[in-house]
């Protein structure tokens, strides 16, 4: 099974013409880079993805020429290209949300304890990717930056976000995940359930140490004016600096109120 790979291979239906497989392949390998990694090898997007070479080889040479991957004849290996920056800072500029969410993260960030973060984030398959962060003022914080990436199902954020869709995109985002993780759904299914109980009975989503020992947390969703789109809220720091209590007494009211004025809730 390829890693964070052969995400296309799940959703594929012989039955669904809509659905383009090989569009779907071409952007699996683009997801196939790390952080931190600069490039990578026909035989790395393979083992990624579960693909057979050839039809690697065809589709780098496509995302080449489109330019959203530049070979290194000598070695053999791949970057992202600028065509990749182009669509990321277009998806970015197209956020209006971040511009309106700027004033209210740095609000949350500036409220009492100097190690909190605040961030605003949006799932992709199995992950929350963060779209607008104001960090820490302090030296030691997490840290964090637009385009971090953070577990859907063992975060505060993420849960969060599951909580806010609607039931047909839970019901998509739960199978895509299943198997991008390679979980059963049953198990995803129950970590949702167990989130939509926390956030009925106290109008948020906490992370205690579940994604990082070290880290507390608390989130909660955000709509688009349109509802479109859900996006996650929230604060957290170093446990050893922010503790659950402090979370939940003081920030969880902000936290609640911030959403519902972005969600432009009465």
């Amino acid at each position: 099974m390829g890693d964070q790979g052969n995400n296309a291979a799940g959703l594929e239906d012989p039955k669904d013409r809509n659905f383009v497989t090989a569009l779907s392949r071409g952007l699996d390998l683009l997801c196939c880079f790390r952080p931190g990694e600069v490039s990578l090898s026909n035989l790395d997007f393979s083992e990624r993805t579960d693909l057979p070479k050839p039809t690697i080889s065809r589709l780098t040479y496509t995302l080449c020429r489109l330019g959203y991957l530049v070979n290194d004849s000598q070695s053999g290996t791949y970057r992202l290209g600028v065509g990749v920056l182009n669509l990321g800072f277009g998806v970015l500029s197209g956020m209006d949300i971040c511009d309106r969410a700027s004033d209210v993260l740095r609000s949350l960030r500036n409220s009492g304890n100097s190690y909190i973060t605040a961030a605003l984030g949006e799932a992709h398959r199995s992950d929350v990717i963060y779209v607008a962060v104001h960090r820490s003022r302090e030296d030691v914080s997490l840290s964090m930056h637009v385009g971090s990436r953070l577990p859907l199902f063992r975060s505060a954020i993420g849960r969060a976000i599951l909580v806010g869709l609607a039931e047909q995109d839970r019901e998509i985002m739960i199978k895509q995940s299943a198997n991008d993780l390679g979980v059963p759904a049953s198990e995803l299914w129950d970590s949702y359930a167990a989130a939509q109980a926390e956030y009925d009975k106290k109008g948020y989503c906490s992370g205690f140490g579940d994604w990082r020992a070290d880290v507390n947390g608390i989130a909660v969703p955000v709509r688009s004016l349109n509802n479109a789109r859900v996006y996650g809220l929230n604060v957290g720091g170093p446990s050893f600096h922010v503790s659950p209590e402090q979370l939940e007494r003081e920030y969880s009211p902000q936290l609640i109120e911030a959403a519902n004025f972005l969600s432009l809730k009465p």
